[in-house]
């Protein structure tokens, strides 16, 4: 039997939410496997999917730029070590030129933003420069741009959350929508998008605990088909309870307002990057390095 050991515990425990015991003996149950782990305390206790992806686990801003026009628009983020350098304003001044410069000038990644002009010199120079001034690594490390011609809206909350939405419709729909993809985070826009396996592994979890409850077959399978409708509207945008009025789905609040969204895209600060007891700064540079190298 594979080792358990305590990162593997505290990795189910953060995904689950449930105790250190119940976890250890999922992984136990499943041979170390954290996936089949997950799914077995997701069977027995009712637990929801996995929240990982939504944690903050590192520092840093999402810079934003929108142009008057609101048909050209980019968001970066930009990573450094600590909370405190987070809020330096040179730190924040450098986010918010970074996402006008991919904006305005269409880069394919962060790499390639990193080699464009800025200041009289380079990206990659001022983020030199910044380091040796404040004393601390940064890397920018993903960025996403718009260019439409219909509308874009944008929010951010605080400096952690960034939401870029292309619509149709009147301009408050925009800014609804952009609050409501930072608050809910859904996974995809509507359930065609969602993946055959993401929609299999759900079915197979809600039928594993439906047999579990005892209940007749006919009773089962309408207990398998109910939970997998509520997972689908959970985890896509149209199924969401609108953040305004959650007696109405945002599909239905779209229509209602003859509007119509086209793409989006959010960003959480950190999100995907673990925070370990090493040395945070050189695995963010290091991501950017191989960003370069790609």
């Amino acid at each position: 039997m594979a080792e358990i050991t305590a990162a593997m515990v505290k990795e189910l425990r953060e995904a689950t939410g449930l105790g250190m015991m119940e976890c250890k003996r999922a992984l136990e149950e499943a041979g170390g496997d954290l996936r089949k782990a997950e799914d077995l305390l997701r069977v027995k206790s009712g637990a929801k999917a996995s929240k990982a992806a939504g944690r903050i686990a590192s520092e840093g801003v999402i810079g934003m730029y929108v142009a008057p026009d609101a048909r050209l628009g980019a968001m970066v983020e930009l990573n450094c070590e600590t909370d405190f350098v987070a809020k330096n304003e040179d730190f924040l001044a450098f986010a918010r030129g970074l996402a006008e410069l991919a904006a305005r000038k269409n880069p394919a990644d962060a790499a390639a933003l990193a080699a464009l002009e800025m200041d009289g010199g380079t990206v990659e120079a001022k983020r030199q420069a910044l380091v040796q001034k404040i004393g601390e690594n940064m890397a920018i490390r993903r960025l996403h741009r718009i260019e439409t011609q219909a509308r874009i809206a944008h929010y951010v909350h605080g400096v952690k959350i960034g939401v870029m939405v292309e619509f149709e419709g009147p301009e408050e729909v925009g800014k609804d929508l952009a609050l409501h993809i930072a608050f809910a985070k859904p996974q995809y826009t509507s359930k065609t998008d969602v993946p055959a396996d993401v929609v299999a592994r759900e079915r197979d979890v809600l039928a594993a605990r439906a047999r579990e409850s005892g209940k007749p077959a006919e009773i089962a399978a309408k207990m398998v088909e109910g939970g997998l409708a509520k997972f689908l509207n959970e985890i896509t945008l149209l199924g969401q309870p609108f953040v305004k009025d959650d007696k109405v789905s945002v599909e239905k609040a779209l229509a209602a307002r003859k509007a119509k969204i086209l793409s989006y895209r959010f960003f959480v600060v950190g999100e995907g990057l673990e925070k370990r007891s090493g040395d945070f700064a050189a695995e963010v540079m290091a991501q950017a390095s191989a960003a370069r190298r790609a």
